[in-house]
């Protein structure tokens, strides 16, 4: 009998095990990550969308989202809220932003509820119109 090892198992490159393992290991803990993050239904807090709003402030600063959003506070802050989330910013202030001087409470609680709800990945009907101006 020969003592050598069939001709399929020789031609093998002994690197490829370690990388088909590693792939695989990291398929695992995305799906893994993944699935918890589904799992945990906790809406973003106002300390997360504090520190959120915060990075957006910083991209706005550095002149990521154009020269428009730094010409003055009020466009500085419609920017900032539509880097934060555009899906909620279209909803509550995409056809009216804030115009210059103005301060809108009621809009900004509907702002962050939408947030909230998007970040469980609930609906957002019903939103807009939530809070009352009175």
């Amino acid at each position: 009998m020969s003592s050598r090892l069939p001709t399929h198992l020789s031609n093998r490159s002994p690197r490829r095990f370690p990388t088909v393992c590693c792939l695989l290991v990291l398929t695992l803990a995305l799906l893994f990550t993944s699935a918890a993050a589904k799992s945990s239904r906790r809406p973003i807090s106002d300390n997360e969308i504090r520190q959120q709003k915060e990075a957006c402030y910083t991209d706005v600063e550095n002149g990521l989202w154009g020269w428009a959003c730094r010409s003055s506070p009020t466009e500085k802050e419609n920017c900032v809220l539509r880097c934060l989330s555009p899906e909620c910013y279209n909803l509550i202030y995409g056809g009216d932003p804030l115009e210059e001087g103005e301060l809108d409470y009621v809009r900004s609680q509907e702002y962050k509820y939408c947030m909230r709800k998007s970040s469980l990945g609930e609906s957002l009907d019903g939103v807009k119109g939530s809070f009352s101006y009175s």
